[in-house]
């Protein structure tokens, strides 16, 4: 073995041992850095308490959007005799909604004799008798949106008085510490690194672990001097605003942005599958290729992923197997926004030539104006090159010019193999159209017109937005799916760029800290939240939260110390 294999070894055994359940999240304390980690403390009220008047308190962004607010205020609710009821019914139609089939029917009696009969304990009285007998009527059905009307008269419940006595509460106060909290700064000190995983544009990707939490993230790096002299700041803070607005099972998320002296960095969501590319071609090198219900079910993620970013109003415009990584479960994400564009509310269609050779739609090649339309036609081209291990405008293996792809993808025919069958062959066909308006995607709306394409009869779209429908691969937990680090390459030292005032600017503004959801959700699932959410009993204030509390003075110790 050479030095270069050597090394791959040692980074990855190293990486391996540092992810230990594969996700890095089994036993967290085990991996934390005691000194990182105590300096995660809430303070005392008096420190945050301004923040009432500056942050959006409003019920949805409080109680529902942000993890711990919603947290806080179920145990606000859990602890009062008159919402306790209001509380479960919420929880066990969440439960419902994750719950497998066969158990639904059971599930959806329990509440309604729990919650919608007049002689129960957890009698709901405001829900209204018509939603009720829908229920009642349904329930054996046990469809997805059988408690749909039922939550929306819970939320709306929810809003009125018991939001307002939730403001006036010590949960409020509590949740205020945790946005104080999340607030403070994160640096390049807070992230142990691991092997290099692959490179970008401008910058590596590595495995990276939070020091505070235990949790395991990748860093893309970003190198200052080559973002300037390659103009790459607009589409660099376009990848991060993305990352940052969008939250979806179905997208990479990004938990933290922060910059060292020679990099900006992008902390998100540890794919530790690999990207599918690698998968298609270096898992099996003898037998390339994805089989057909593994590919389905990965283009059924895609077009999950692509449904919540155009209802967002952003055109990813760099969809491709290299951009699609599968996570230790074998679900995959959508990841690299960089080459995003987001559309204004009173726009259309844009203009603009994007994307990578081989996968930009007919339209955008034309340097006309578009609009959804392209990520369909990458969809197109990915979705066929899962099955078929090539591209449908090149044969595999074959050195052709840019311009060659363009002059093929807007005139000549897609030819498929056998092996494809009826429905692979009408799907590729309907995502690969030229003409825009006979092009399948996103219409009204939604994507509801190819979630009813024969090709996506076997997936059950409720489990699969739900996080429970089973994946047909599953990675092994003891490979790093990823090239030899001597085969990721360096990158050369950029020269001749001097940095001003006013890219120092830029990377402060890029630089924005810690993503309030990703954040709130890891300090959640590593422990902490219950580590540092204490109360007292019988409902008593605990001192921190009390304001004059910083006033009084600490108890004195028995202890007698000599020196």
């Amino acid at each position: 073995m050479d030095i270069g294999g050597l090394t791959t070894v040692v980074a990855n055994s190293a990486y391996i041992s540092a992810r230990g359940s594969f996700d890095g999240t089994a036993n967290p304390a085990s991996n934390r850095d005691k000194k990182y980690h105590s300096r995660l403390k809430l303070p005392h009220i008096t420190v945050c308490e301004g923040l009432r008047e500056t942050l959006d308190l409003g019920f949805r962004t409080v109680c529902v959007e942000q993890p711990i607010g919603k947290r806080l205020f179920q145990e606000f609710l859990d602890s009062n005799n008159e919402y306790k009821g209001t509380c479960r019914l919420w929880k066990d139609i969440e439960e419902y909604n994750m719950a497998e089939d066969e158990v639904r029917v059971k599930k959806a009696s329990k509440i309604l004799s729990r919650y919608m009969e007049p002689e129960a304990k957890y009698f709901c009285s405001f829900l209204p008798e018509n939603g009720i007998t829908k229920v009642k009527e349904k329930h054996q059905e046990a469809r997805d949106d059988l408690f749909n009307e039922t939550m929306d008269s819970v939320m709306n419940y929810l809003k009125e008085m018991p939001f307002t006595f939730f403001l006036e509460s010590m949960y409020l106060k509590r949740f205020l510490q945790w946005k104080w909290l999340e607030m403070q700064p994160t640096g390049e000190d807070w992230f142990l690194d691991f092997r290099v995983l692959g490179k970008g544009g401008f910058g590596e990707v590595s495995a990276c672990q939070m020091k505070a939490t235990g949790k395991l993230y990748a860093c893309k790096r970003l190198n200052k001097k080559r973002l300037k002299k390659r103009k790459g700041y607009e589409g660099a803070m376009v990848e991060k605003r993305v990352l940052a607005r969008v939250h979806s099972r179905f997208i990479v998320s990004l938990a933290y942005a922060f910059q060292s002296k020679t990099e900006l960095c992008l902390v998100m969501t540890i794919m530790n599958g690999g990207d599918l590319r690698y998968h298609i071609y270096n898992v099996d090198e003898d037998n390339p290729g994805l089989d057909e219900p593994r590919a389905c079910y990965y283009a059924a993620q895609i077009i999950q992923g692509l449904e919540h970013l155009h209802q967002k109003r952003i055109i990813y415009r760099d969809l491709k197997p290299e951009n699609v990584l599968l996570d230790n479960q074998g679900n995959v994400r959508i990841s690299d926004l960089g080459l995003a564009v987001e559309l204004a509310d009173d726009q259309e269609k844009i203009k603009g030539y994007a994307g990578t050779p081989g996968f930009m739609a007919p339209e955008l090649l034309r340097g006309e104006e578009y609009n959804f339309s392209v990520d369909y036609f990458a969809l197109g081209v990915t979705l066929y090159e899962f099955m078929a291990a090539k591209g449908p405008f090149r044969t595999r293996g074959e050195k052709v010019e840019n311009k060659e792809v363009k002059k093929r993808i807007l005139n000549d025919p897609v030819f498929y193999p056998e092996k494809f069958s009826d429905n692979a062959h009408s799907i590729c066909e309907g995502l690969l159209f030229k003409e825009v308006d006979k092009r399948f995607g996103f219409k009204n709306g939604s994507c509801d017109e190819l979630r009813e394409h024969p090709y996506f009869s076997q997936i059950n779209w409720r489990k699969l937005d739900a996080g429970i429908l089973p994946p047909p691969f599953v990675p092994d937990s003891k490979t790093v799916y990823a090239k030899d680090i001597n085969d990721v390459g360096a990158f050369s030292t950029v020269k001749g760029v001097q940095l001003e005032d006013k890219d120092r600017q830029f990377f402060d503004e890029f630089a924005s800290g810690n993503i309030s959801i990703p954040w709130q959700e890891e300090m959640i699932e590593t422990g902490i939240y219950s580590e540092l959410t204490v109360w007292e009993s019988g409902g008593t204030l605990p001192s921190d939260l009390r304001r004059e509390s910083i006033l009084e003075q600490p108890a004195k110790s028995s202890t007698c110390t000599l020196s």
